[in-house]
């Protein structure tokens, strides 16, 4: 009984944002950074250099950043269709954006408060050996950006939906391959100038950098966690293509994000000759396109009988 009718009136509940090959890919640069992570480790110990030892840690907290990227999108993929989320796992990949996006900050901070002691109190910096492995790290750096940075690209250029997951990965790679061009050129000029307060003021202009990177990030997920509203033009838009038909009134509007790009919707009207929800559906047909889109839309309607409003079922 009402199988077709049911079936037709079912929403699509899967907003969550998978990608099979941005997963082997961010697999690919987490072996790639855990194995140079074990070599600059090495070396710091063996040569004795504290900035291949700090740098070798810090490659360590992006390891531990392309795991979440890995688990979030494993999550995402198995529980696309689990019942227990209200729209399925859809904010997964972008919890484990925000994560990262944490993870950027302490490692900005670390290497903050490193840099300040060794402003204060210098080490002795073993040039070439630092030298040739932070080139090496570099080399280790620009495969990886280029693994992610492909596939970033063509999701931007096709217009699909953002996959904060591995925009983090993406900067975890960046901030790695600053910290190496930087360390490179503080190292060059303290060899041959004597420059070696280059190498802990170079720490603090990349660690600036990543702190903005890290707060762009928190700024594109935080809102999407939070499930924000629809901009305000967005929404006033809405609300007046369905008040400019007929005598229709909004009495209660709520519209949030249930995963970057898709947004649900719960609108109340009111009407002296109410049609059928399906009608008002129709209505916001252009708004169920492009970037911000309304993927699932409830409407409740009442008819306006003199003072009071008696609820239409």
């Amino acid at each position: 009984m009402h199988t077709r009718t049911l079936n037709l009136l079912k929403h699509e509940h899967d907003f969550s944002v998978t990608s099979k090959k941005g997963e082997r890919r961010t697999k690919q640069v987490l072996v790639l950074t855990f194995l140079t992570m074990l070599l600059e480790i090495a070396a710091g110990i063996l040569f004795g250099s504290m900035a291949l030892l700090a740098d070798g840690w810090h490659m360590g907290t992006h390891v531990a950043a392309f795991m979440i990227a890995i688990i979030a999108y494993r999550y995402s993929r198995v529980h696309a269709h689990d019942q227990t989320f209200a729209f399925s796992s859809g904010k997964v990949g972008v919890l484990g954006g925000y994560t990262s996006s944490v993870v950027l900050g302490v490692v900005a901070l670390i290497m903050l408060i490193e840099s300040g002691q060794r402003i204060v109190h210098p080490h002795i910096i073993h040039f070439n050996e630092a030298i040739a492995v932070a080139g090496f790290g570099l080399f280790i750096n620009l495969i990886c950006a280029l693994l992610l940075k492909d596939h970033h690209d063509h999701d931007h250029a096709h217009g699909h939906s953002h996959d904060h997951n591995l925009k983090a990965a993406y900067l975890h790679v960046l901030a790695d391959a600053l910290t190496s061009v930087l360390a490179i050129i503080a190292l060059v000029l303290g060899k041959y100038y004597g420059w070696s307060w280059l190498d802990p003021v170079m720490g603090i202009v990349g660690a600036l950098i990543i702190v903005q990177w890290s707060y762009s990030l928190m700024r594109e997920t935080s809102p999407v966690l939070l499930d924000e509203s629809i901009a305000l033009k967005y929404k006033l838009a809405i609300k007046e293509k369905i008040e400019s038909d007929a005598d229709n009134r909004i009495s209660d509007l709520h519209i949030w994000r249930v995963s970057p790009g898709h947004f649900a919707i719960i609108i109340s009207i009111v009407s002296h000759d109410p049609q059928a929800p399906e009608y008002y559906k129709e209505l916001l047909k252009e708004f169920r396109g492009g970037v911000n889109k309304l993927s699932h839309i409830t409407v409740e309607v009442n008819r306006c009988a003199g003072d009071f409003c008696i609820k239409q079922n």
